[in-house]
């Protein structure tokens, strides 16, 4: 039979005779001299299938590596069920939790009456290649969901016996598995793997210490509330608990802002940036601040840098000879800082408005000024990189980074990514908003992410403070919004195998259908509506 057959993403469909019956490992074994990269997965018909899957009618196939949209988590998953088969060989039965992304990779911690040296931690990482060496086959078992409920059946996966739940795909085989390293970090192990943007190398280890105090800080709320995995948010939901659930989130998030707020008035920082990626809520999050400085005694500026682009004729392009709009070069800097130089001098000074339908700055609208001692606070992507505000002193910035960290994950070794939660508030947001339609968002997502690793991720160390604007009940809150945007995805479209993967993720969550007790002045506001400070 003839298949049209894909092998890079930027390549061409070609037809190709194939017998019957053919798998996907097949046919990557056929071409693999030829893949810069190990195959994960392959796109047939734009839905995603194990490397397992059989041919048995005409169709369109697409291998795909990690570069690829959401392919990156088949490979997490695979290797983190190789991590826990090597712990219980070399420790024992004992409890393994995999928590949250770290340090690029993923934080886990392993319960044991005592700390694990290093050397044991060694000898796991030695047993893990190991079994990438045997090149064990992944055994898959759909089971039925015994409580009834959604999702149906439930994937399980074993390798030599072991066997463990995973909601998500995975390769064949350990074989496939090649790059990885353990770490111990803290009390806990780091499980490290590649990029997508270099799927055979290990990014170079960067400690990112706000980074794991942000994430213990929501790890002690989710406690305090209550909700440790999933199933505890959907038990609060079935009783009706739901409701203070918002309300505590929502009132533990307004006092790290006034937290916040106290100590930009103590340290006397007159510049506060701040930075985050793609719908992390900087909008509100910066609003609200600047209410708590009022609170303070504090009359805060706020400016958006947005307002400050070049000219568009001036604005650099992209590999792509598109232009760059998130690069720093498409901020005009000397105005920039010639601007705040000003403010601080206690002047009078015409600030822009930037008119995007002409590309062009429009001045004479806005006109302000900053008592002396006062704060201005700048909301912006650059906001914690230095070459943002060259001629501003030091001791005068204060830098703030922002993004929501999810930490409630399905159970002990499935995690929920944090940018899943990202692209479901931007999916929201922009269909609301912008008219945008799901597909298109997720179609946007990669040339987001790619900017988001250039522009915003490795200036986040550089922060004062890391805001969490994460809350544990959105995703049942997002889920009413998102599930008939991502249902309208056809199979047609490419979009149709990312929109299916996410919709599966959220099968897992009850939904709260009655968000009316949610603030206007919440960071979720700023998604799905009627927010104070979004129109």
């Amino acid at each position: 039979m003839i298949i049209q057959l894909k092998t890079s993403p930027k390549g061409a469909y070609r037809a190709i005779d194939v017998r019957k019956g053919i798998t996907l490992e097949e046919i990557y074994r056929e071409y693999r001299e030829q893949l810069p990269y190990t195959i994960l997965a392959g796109r047939v018909n734009n839905e995603v299938k194990e490397l397992g899957y059989a041919l048995e009618e005409e169709c369109s196939v697409e291998l795909l590596d990690m570069r690829t949209q959401g392919i990156e988590q088949i490979y997490q998953r695979s290797l983190s069920l190789i991590y826990l088969k090597a712990v219980k060989d070399c420790v024992g039965d004992v409890k393994v939790e995999i928590q949250n992304s770290l340090n690029k990779g993923l934080y886990t911690e392993i319960k044991t009456d005592y700390s694990l040296t290093k050397e044991q931690i060694r000898e796991i990482e030695e047993r893990m290649r190991e079994l990438v060496n045997a090149d064990i086959p992944l055994i898959v078992e759909h089971v039925p969901n015994v409580n009834g409920k959604e999702p149906a059946t439930l994937k399980y996966y074993s390798i030599d016996g072991f066997r463990d739940f995973f909601f998500g795909q995975m390769v064949p085989s350990t074989g496939y598995i090649k790059y990885f390293e353990l770490m111990k970090y803290r009390r806990g192990v780091l499980l490290r793997f590649p990029h997508p943007s270099k799927p055979d190398e290990i990014p170079v280890f960067v400690d990112e210490k706000k980074l794991y105090q942000a994430f213990g800080e929501q790890t002690l709320w989710d406690r305090l509330l209550g909700v440790n995995y999933v199933e505890d948010l959907n038990r609060k939901i079935d009783n009706g608990e739901y409701r203070e659930l918002i309300q505590l989130s929502e009132a533990l998030q307004e006092k790290k802002i006034a937290e916040i707020a106290d100590m930009i008035k103590k340290e006397k920082k007159r510049i506060i940036l701040i930075a985050g990626p793609s719908s992390s809520g900087k909008t509100t999050f910066a609003r609200r601040l600047c209410i708590q400085m009022k609170v303070n005694g504090l009359e805060p500026l706020y400016m958006g840098t947005d307002d400050y682009f070049v000219e568009r004729p001036d604005t650099p392009l992209d590999e792509y000879g598109e232009r760059d709009y998130e690069c720093l070069g498409a901020v005009d800097i000397r105005l920039f800082n010639e601007q705040l130089n000003s403010l601080l001098a206690g002047e009078t000074v015409d600030l822009p408005e930037f008119d995007f339908i002409n590309g062009t700055k429009i001045f004479g609208k806005r006109k302000a000024s900053v008592k002396p001692g006062h704060p201005i606070v700048i909301e912006g992507i650059h906001g914690l990189n230095d070459l943002l505000t060259p001629d501003i002193p030091a001791k005068e910035k204060f830098k703030i980074y922002i993004s929501p960290l999810t930490q409630l994950n399905i159970d002990e070794h499935n995690r929920i990514p944090t940018t899943d939660e990202r692209m479901l508030r931007r999916l929201v947001r922009d269909n609301l908003y912008r008219g945008r339609s799901a597909a298109t968002t997720i179609a946007d997502w990669p040339k987001v992410r790619r900017g988001e690793d250039i522009n915003i991720f490795p200036y986040s160390g550089e922060a004062d403070v890391l805001f969490n604007s994460y809350h544990v009940y959105e995703i049942s809150v997002l889920k009413k919004y998102a599930w008939p945007l991502l249902e309208e995805i056809g199979p047609d479209m490419v979009e149709y195998a990312e929109a299916k993967r996410m919709l599966k993720f959220l099968s897992f969550f009850r939904t709260i259908e009655d968000d009316s007790v949610i603030v206007n002045n919440s960071i979720l506001r700023e998604f799905i509506g009627g927010s104070i400070f979004v129109e």
